[in-house]
């Protein structure tokens, strides 16, 4: 655990290093975060400010759900993507060999390899935009909603991870995934809605297969201290039977790799 934590550490800081040699970019791209943000209220506004709550969700309380999904999005784009486009860049190129080569455990150094600090913006975005929504609410959480919250936050990053590394085990079968990025990206997005405005089979792919539940309804209503213990039980098991499928599927899909020099 020591060593892994020595490496996020070391990838972290060259990640630190590298965009401290395009300021201006890292200026850039945070004006245009919070312009997105911003954006991306818009929907919420139009279909819930001045009406009556729609599946027993008020515009204020989906601002919060919104602010989750920002603040998320942020992990996913700065923590996660940037190593796992990149490793299937690697694969496609046969050029994966030296990963494997190193003395490291592999889906750990392919999962390290490349973060994006300036997307702490969005996480500060997110957090902001949660604290006024739930100001305007006029709620304050509980201690332990906000440690049942966080918990289910880190979950979500489990689940997405682990659904990262299952579209990169499929790279080592398919030749470009391009197409499968951009849908798993655009069904992300609903994750910006709260669960309970979606209804039948719908409902149950976004709770059940693709579990946008748990990455932002879920973690809200324990802020809102509303959600059932038995959920949440539900949701970290559900979260941890997705890590253990996508380390397995990423082991076996190792097995068929190819390299350059093959």
């Amino acid at each position: 655990m020591r060593g892994a934590l020595s490496l996020i550490g070391l990838q972290l800081r060259l990640s630190l290093a590298r965009s401290a040699q395009y300021r201006w970019d890292f200026v850039t791209s945070g004006l245009m975060t919070l312009v997105w943000t911003a954006i991306g209220v818009i929907p919420v506004f139009v279909a819930l400010h001045g009406r009556p709550s729609v599946a027993g969700w008020s515009y204020e309380a989906a601002l919060v759900v919104v602010g989750w999904f920002t603040l998320l999005k942020g992990v996913l784009e700065g923590a996660v993507n940037p190593s796992l486009v990149a490793v299937v860049e690697h694969i496609r190129q046969g050029t994966l060999d030296f990963v494997l080569l190193k003395p490291r455990d592999a889906q750990l150094l392919v999962s390290t390899s490349r973060f994006e600090p300036w997307r702490i913006v969005d996480v500060v975005a997110g957090l902001a935009l949660v604290v006024w929504a739930l100001h305007a609410l006029g709620r304050v959480p509980s201690p332990g909603g906000v440690a049942l919250a966080l918990t289910l936050l880190g979950a979500a990053v489990v689940v997405l991870y682990a659904l990262w590394i299952l579209v990169v085990s499929a790279a080592f079968w398919v030749v470009r995934l391009d197409n499968l990025a951009y849908l798993f990206n655009a069904l992300f997005d609903f994750a910006r809605w709260p669960i309970d405005v979606f209804r039948g089979l719908v409902a149950l792919l976004f709770t059940y297969v693709l579990p946008l539940a748990l990455m932002t309804t879920y973690p809200v209503r324990a802020l809102l201290g509303t959600l059932e213990p038995r959920v949440a039980v539900a949701a970290l098991a559900g979260a941890l039977a997705f890590a253990l499928v996508a380390r397995r599927t990423f082991q076996a899909a190792l097995g068929r790799y190819t390299s350059a020099s093959s």
